[in-house]
C-alpha cells in the first residue's frame, strides 16, 4: 500500500493534470477525486484523456477526502480555506489555489477580496531554503503559474544583487487553460484564435506573490492571453544594480536543479518545449541598446505552474525524491 492521495476540484484543467500524474505515480495511490457540478460522473466522461482510469468523481466535502494521507486542493481562489479547515489534523495538504500564498492580509483583500485565511509554507522548492521547509510542512501553498515562471527567472538576480528590485518589468503570455475551465465568451475559440490580447493590465493578482517571493519592490506586469491551450512565456527585464552576467548567475543558482534549465548560449525558451513536463527553461542576455538585463522563461502552466509543482511538493512532504513521477522532458511536436 502506497501513500493515499486525493484530489478536490478534479474536474478542472489543473485537477485533470493532477489525476494524470498521480495515476502514473509509483508511490501515490489515488483513492478519491471530487468535483462540484460533475460529481457522480466517471472521470473519463470529464477527462477523455484519462480513459482507462476507473474512478468516479465524488462530491467535494471533507468526508470524501478524509481517508487520504495527502489531499490536493485544485479549487478556485478563495474556496480552499473552508475545506482545508474541515480535514483531519493529520492530513497533509497541498493547495493549488491562492488562499494561503500571501503573508500580507491587506494585499489579499486588495487583489482577491474577502478575508485572508492565513499563510502556509510557500511551495517553490528551488528558492533558497524552501525545499527543507516544504519537506517539514503538513500544509503547503503551491506557487501560482505566472509566479513560478517569473520568480525562477528573477529571484537569483535580485538575491545576488545584480537586478534592481525597484525596476522590474514583465510581459508574459499564457495559454487559455490558465483561465480555468468555466465557459467564458472571451475564451471561445472564435475569440482567441488568431489573436493576442492583454488582460488585468497593471493589476494582476500574482504581482504581490512574485514580489514576496523575489524581493522585488516594484514590478510592472502585462499579462497576455495567447491562442494556445497551455504554456507560459515570460520576458522579464530589470535594471542592473551592479556589474555581472545574468546568465551566469542563473546557471550557478540552478546548476543542481532537476527541473530548471538555463539553455545553451543562443538557444531561447519556447512553450512547446516544456509542454507536458515539470521543467522551466531560462535564457538571459543584456539589451545592447538600453543596457537592461533580459530573462526569458518558459514552462507548462499546468505542469511546473500547477499540477507538476504540486506533486513535486507532495513528494518532498512524503519523504520521496522530489522528481518521483515527474518528467523533465516535454512532449513534441
Amino acid at each position: 500500500m502506497g501513500i493515499r492521495v486525493a484530489v478536490a476540484g478534479a474536474s478542472g484543467y489543473a485537477g485533470g493534470e493532477l489525476l494524470r500524474l498521480l495515476a502514473g505515480h509509483p508511490e501515490f495511490d489515488l483513492v478519491a477525486a471530487t468535483a462540484h457540478a460533475q460529481a457522480g460522473a466517471h472521470v473519463s466522461a470529464v477527462h477523455p484523456q484519462l480513459t482507462g482510469l476507473d474512478l468516479t468523481l465524488g462530491a467535494t466535502d471533507a468526508a470524501g477526502l478524509a481517508d487520504a494521507d495527502l489531499v490536493f486542493l485544485a479549487l478556485p481562489h478563495g474556496q480552499s480555506a473552508a475545506l482545508a479547515a474541515q480535514l483531519p489534523a493529520g492530513t497533509k495538504v497541498v493547495d493549488l489555489g491562492a488562499d494561503f500564498r500571501l503573508r500580507d492580509g491587506e494585499l489579499w483583500r486588495q487583489y482577491y477580496g474577502g478575508e485572508h485565511a492565513g499563510t502556509w509554507t510557500y511551495g517553490l522548492p528551488e528558492l533558497p531554503g524552501q525545499r527543507e521547509l516544504i519537506a517539514a510542512a503538513d500544509r503547503v501553498a503551491n506557487t501560482g503559474c505566472y509566479a513560478a515562471t517569473i520568480t525562477l527567472a528573477l529571484a537569483p538576480l535580485i538575491a545576488g544583487g545584480l537586478a534592481d528590485p525597484a525596476d522590474v518589468v514583465v510581459v508574459a503570455a499564457s495559454g487559455t487553460s490558465g483561465a480555468g475551465r468555466n465557459a467564458k465568451v472571451s475564451l471561445l475559440a472564435s475569440e482567441v484564435m488568431g489573436d493576442l490580447s492583454p488582460y488585468k493590465v497593471g493589476a494582476h493578482q500574482h504581482v504581490p506573490e512574485i514580489k514576496q517571493a523575489t524581493g522585488a519592490t516594484s514590478l510592472s506586469m502585462t499579462p497576455v492571453l495567447a491562442p494556445m491551450p497551455r504554456g507560459i512565456l515570460a520576458t522579464v527585464t530589470a535594471r542592473f544594480r551592479r556589474d555581472g552576467d545574468p546568465r551566469e548567475v542563473l546557471a550557478q543558482a540552478y546548476a543542481n536543479e532537476a527541473f530548471v534549465h538555463v539553455l545553451p548560449e543562443g538557444q531561447w525558451p519556447h512553450t512547446a518545449a516544456t509542454a507536458g513536463s515539470n521543467s522551466c527553461h531560462l535564457q538571459a542576455t543584456v539589451d545592447v541598446d538600453s543596457g537592461r538585463m533580459i530573462v526569458v522563461s518558459a514552462l507548462d502552466n499546468l505542469g511546473k505552474g500547477a499540477a507538476g509543482q504540486a506533486v513535486q511538493c507532495a513528494n518532498l512532504m512524503s519523504g520521496l525524491p522530489e522528481t518521483t513521477g515527474l518528467s523533465v522532458f516535454g512532449v513534441a511536436p
